[in-house]
């Protein structure tokens, strides 16, 4: 949840926080109420306790005539005290349902608005020009015999897909390529798990607006995961971690999984919106002094993927009403797709301040050995949405597809994907 003290001292910058995402600022003034209603519990059974302990004390120092009325005391005493602890429970238990309404309080100069306001920071690279009709990634990978959608349909139902022979290939190769990059940069890889508690994925903030896109196993109460940023948050739950000579760096390799609820109709040809893909996953806990300048280094190094790979991209700030709960300034990165004339997403980097890790209980000794919670980050560094702009951008007239440079070691060296038959 945010910060309790945020809350009590400067509200006003919540509030602002909740109309810039178009969100219910009067769940504000209720969460201070609940706030001033659960110190005033906490208090009150602090107070009470203490008079139990003083009162324990003076019963067994009394003279043998004067016990009898002193227990009788004592045992009405014990009885307010436990009455006094049931509310304060219950006051934590209705801050945290109030408070935990709340998402995470924006970063100064976020853009305030829905979807459709965010603004845009830069366009890198040429748009691809082609003097023939070029065919969409679908087409292309039938031509190549590296995407099969008919059997995936049929095995699994609509949203799910092979990746066969050069697909399969290429998508590891994507992958691993990444994984290197990110090795490059100090992080630690992780193959995570790919089902989760529940306080696991209630805490990365995934269970709110969004939670019936999330797979759920009822027999189980576990949670397929749409991102190893959920698992990754977890690492280190209820942990204190030391971040004192640099952040702990991550890249978790996981397959995910999305319902894609309410997207029907949409992207429906091919797999760009599937319910289930690889990802690697970039995520940082670090000192939140230091937050910002980890987001921008975790964006150059998605942008530095991109260019490396010859795909035409787009650097979004994301409006405040589509960065998702835990979010307090999001970065989406867009590749240029041919076919639809469009900037599509390919991969984004989330700034979620303290409000994960307060959740979780992650923190980190300051000044003076004081505890706080540590900042969190998450980025993607590739994923396989990424092929549909590759296939798209280095296609030939004859269907072929040149494989980008960097990509080639991984392919065994193949320059050139031909179609097959």
């Amino acid at each position: 949840m945010i910060d309790p003290q945020l809350l009590r001292e400067n509200p006003d910058i919540v509030r602002r926080s909740q109309q810039a995402r178009r969100a219910d600022a009067q769940l504000v003034d209720a969460a201070i109420e609940a706030d001033r209603q659960r110190r005033e519990a906490i208090a009150a059974f602090e107070s009470l306790r203490a008079e139990q302990n003083a009162h324990g004390k003076q019963v067994a120092a009394a003279p043998k005539e004067q016990k009898a009325a002193l227990v009788a005391q004592a045992q009405q005493l014990a009885a307010d005290v436990k009455a006094a602890q049931a509310a304060a429970t219950e006051a934590e238990a209705r801050f945290a349902e109030v408070a935990g309404g709340i998402p995470n309080v924006i970063i100064e100069g976020v853009p305030e608005g829905g979807e459709d306001d965010f603004v845009t920071l830069r366009e890198v690279g040429a748009k691809p020009t082609f003097d023939f009709e070029p065919r969409d990634h679908l087409a292309l990978g039938e031509r190549l015999d590296a995407i099969d959608m008919e059997r995936g349909v049929k095995v699994s139902g609509s949203r799910f897909y092979f990746l066969k022979g050069v697909g399969a290939r290429l998508e590891l190769a994507l992958m691993t390529y990444a994984l290197d990059t990110a090795l490059d940069a100090g992080f630690t890889p992780l193959i995570t798990p790919t089902l989760v508690k529940p306080e696991v994925m209630s805490g990365t903030g995934f269970l709110g607006a969004h939670a019936d896109e999330i797979y759920y196993l009822p027999n189980d109460e576990l949670y397929l995961t749409g991102t190893s940023e959920v698992a990754l948050a977890g690492y280190h739950a209820d942990e204190i971690i030391d971040v004192s000579a640099g952040p702990l760096r991550y890249a978790g390799w996981s397959t995910c999984y999305r319902r894609e609820a309410g997207s029907y109709g949409k992207d429906t040809r091919g797999i760009i919106r599937v319910h289930q893909f690889q990802k690697l996953e970039m995520f940082s806990y670090i000192d939140p002094a230091d937050a910002e300048a980890e987001h921008e280094r975790l964006l150059a190094l998605q942008e530095g993927m991109l260019q490396s790979l010859g795909l035409a991209y787009r650097v979004i700030d994301t409006a405040a009403g589509d960065l998702g709960s835990s979010a307090a300034r999001k970065f989406d990165v867009e590749a240029w797709v041919p076919t639809q004339g469009a900037y599509r997403e390919l991969t984004s980097t989330s700034n979620c301040t303290t409000f994960q890790a307060r959740r979780l209980g992650v923190r980190f000794r300051g000044e003076g050995g004081k505890t706080a919670p540590v900042a969190t980050l998450n980025g993607t560094l590739a994923t396989t949405r990424w092929l549909v702009a590759l296939l798209e951008t280095h296609q030939r007239a004859d269907g072929s597809v040149v494989v980008p440079a960097p990509l080639r070691p991984y392919l065994r060296g193949l320059e050139v994907l031909e179609p097959v038959g």
